[in-house]
């Protein structure tokens, strides 16, 4: 007999066939090379805005305080859907 754990497994491989495909290495590496590409132009934004929070705090702005921690919300979002994005193809090809 099968445990609902195997059972549940069996049904997520039979919704998506294309889930379990093992990768290749070069898959593999280019992979760990997009995470580390978007690593960094996150950290690269976030301390950009975050500069630009401390100018805004330091004005007494609270629009710009606002608008900017917004954009930090929308770029991390934005990046991380490209990653994604990018990902995907890797794993595709």
């Amino acid at each position: 007999m099968k445990s609902a754990y195997e059972l549940a497994m069996e049904r997520l491989a039979k919704s998506d066939p294309g889930k379990g495909r093992m990768l290749t290495a070069a898959q593999k590496g280019r992979l760990a090379e997009i995470d580390r590409v978007y690593q960094g132009k996150l950290a690269e934004r976030e301390i950009f805005l975050k500069q630009q929070l401390d100018k805004a705090l330091a004005a007494q702005n609270a629009d710009d305080f606002e608008k900017i921690k917004r954009q930090m919300i929308d770029e991390k979002a934005r990046l991380a859907e490209d990653q994604e994005a990018e990902k995907e193809k890797v794993r595709k090809s």
